[in-house]
């Protein structure tokens, strides 16, 4: 059996597969993010460490055979976010998130003054990415600037407490602008730009090698062999790629989790951080991929849910409901409700309805909000350059996967075949795949394509009219830009 652990940003999510590829058992806990002010995103490492134990808890008293068998841990995790620690291994602070925009000046001025920063680092300078968190800490908290003994990401945090190891891996690593994203190895010019030393990084493994050992304490604490291995894993989305198998160059998902993704794996590093695509290392050796990005997707609809205090599965049972001329002429939602990275890298771009009326029902908000994010994607699949050329269909994974109105929505606006399978915990799923091949397992055994759920083919019609309200999308934005200025500071 192998377990995989993922920390999202809304949930950290556990589940066991055995050796034939099969989910056996799934835990999950809900997680919170603080927002003291505006353009923060933080959360206290320590509540992942709780809600793990939760978790692992709960896994172990309700699948106790599953559970004592596990041979190997695998780790993902949120991507960005700042943990850091001092000699005492003491957090010096909350994690800094990577949807967290408060670095924007700080990004600003290293565009201009370090532009070596996106020619080694292969990325555009956001402030998502750790190097601007530690240039903001370092500026308006310099105090714990100068105690910081070590910069983890947030599933590197989860596997210091279960090994004792600080260990971290090339696709987490490519997200923090400190690694040579070609030679997967850490850059110490990027590192000094910070006023940081590879000392104070953790060392690199790739995702699939076996980073350290259990602990015996927490082994036996936990009912677990002290043979138990832990695996480099991967971030959320290329960990997420292993587990809907896109593994191979020309294979492509999109994520509808908090944030949107659209993710193309490529047999070498390709490039353009002009355009806010990332390119960042594959958690599996000898691989690299590209992604674009938004801030904001299916949090967009949970936004709404809140406000309009209905369930999502309700609002979704309304939308379905509505006719092709409603559907027409509902408003248009911009969705930059924390910013936007690809293709804008604009923090401080904002959420809008247009076109609101009295007769405006909920329904058509929510359908304007799901339209929204969908055309959100189409502007990063259009700055994703060859690769877009390559894509035959996309796997769907994330939250918003379970709406069947989404994915035939997402399907007509990119005019690309859209697939769903039915595990969705694809971030947790790829860990255990991983955790699998640092036992031994074979990549072509491990790494399979899910069955598929459900097929979405584009409707060529629906996608015409589509086209027409994503111009209005694109020109509403340019708007916003246009009279911005006039808002207050």
């Amino acid at each position: 059996m192998y377990l995989g652990i993922d920390i999202g940003t809304s949930e950290l999510k556990a589940l066991i597969i055995n050796t034939h590829g099969e989910i056996v058992a799934a835990q999950h806990a809900t997680l919170s993010v603080q927002r003291p002010h505006p353009h923060w995103a933080e959360q206290d490492p320590e509540c992942w460490w709780q809600a793990c134990s939760e978790v692992l808890a709960g896994l172990r008293h309700q699948f106790p055979l599953a559970w004592a068998a596990i041979r190997a841990i695998g780790l993902s995790g949120q991507m960005h976010g700042a943990v850091l620690l001092d000699a005492g291994g003491k957090v010096l602070r909350p994690c800094i998130l990577w949807n967290d925009t408060r670095s924007a000046p700080q990004c600003e001025r290293l565009r201009k003054s370090n532009p070596r920063i996106m020619e080694i680092s292969g990325n555009m300078i956001m402030p998502g990415f750790t190097l601007p968190k530690l240039h903001w800490v370092a500026e308006n908290e310099p105090e714990i600037f100068s105690r910081i003994d070590k910069v983890l990401l947030p599933k590197d945090y989860l596997r210091w407490r279960l090994t004792g190891r600080f260990v971290s891996e090339p696709s987490d690593a490519a997200g923090t602008l400190w690694l040579d994203v070609s030679r997967r190895d850490w850059s110490e010019e990027l590192l000094a730009i910070t006023g940081l030393k590879r000392a104070q990084m953790p060392e690199l493994v790739e995702g699939s090698a076996i980073s350290g050992r259990l602990q015996p304490t927490l082994a036996s604490e936990w009912g677990l062999s002290t043979a138990v291995t832990v695996a480099g894993g991967g971030g959320d989305n290329a960990a997420s790629a292993v587990g809907v198998g896109a593994v191979n160059p020309g294979d492509a998902f999109i994520s509808l989790g908090t944030s949107g993704v659209i993710f193309v794996v490529n047999d070498r590093l390709r490039a353009d951080p002009q355009c806010g695509v990332h390119a960042f290392c594959h958690a599996l050796p000898g691989r690299w991929h590209q992604m674009s990005v938004m801030l904001s997707a299916a949090s967009c609809l949970r936004w709404l849910c809140n406000l309009l205090s209905v369930s999502e599965s309700q609002l979704m049972e309304e939308m379905v409901q509505l006719s092709d001329e409603q559907v027409r002429s509902a408003p248009v939602f911009l969705p930059y409700l924390s910013g936007e990275r690809t293709p804008h890298n604009d923090p401080d771009a904002s959420g809008s309805f247009f076109n609101l009326r009295h007769e405006t029902p909920r329904a058509l908000l929510g359908y304007a909000v799901v339209e929204g994010v969908a055309f959100g994607l189409a502007d990063g699949l259009s700055v994703l350059g060859d690769a877009r050329h390559h894509i035959q269909q996309c796997s769907l994974t994330g939250g918003g996967a379970r709406s069947t109105l989404w994915a035939q929505l997402i399907a007509d606006v990119l005019q690309l075949p859209i697939v769903t399978h039915p595990a969705s915990a694809s971030g947790a799923l790829g860990a255990a795949r991983l955790a699998w091949l640092a036992d031994g397992g074979l990549e072509h055994e491990v790494c399979l394509k899910p069955a598929v759920q459900a097929r979405y083919q584009p409707d060529e019609t629906r996608g015409a009219v589509l086209q027409k309200r994503l111009c209005l999308f694109r020109e509403l934005y340019i708007q916003q830009q246009q009279v911005r200025s006039l808002l207050p500071a």
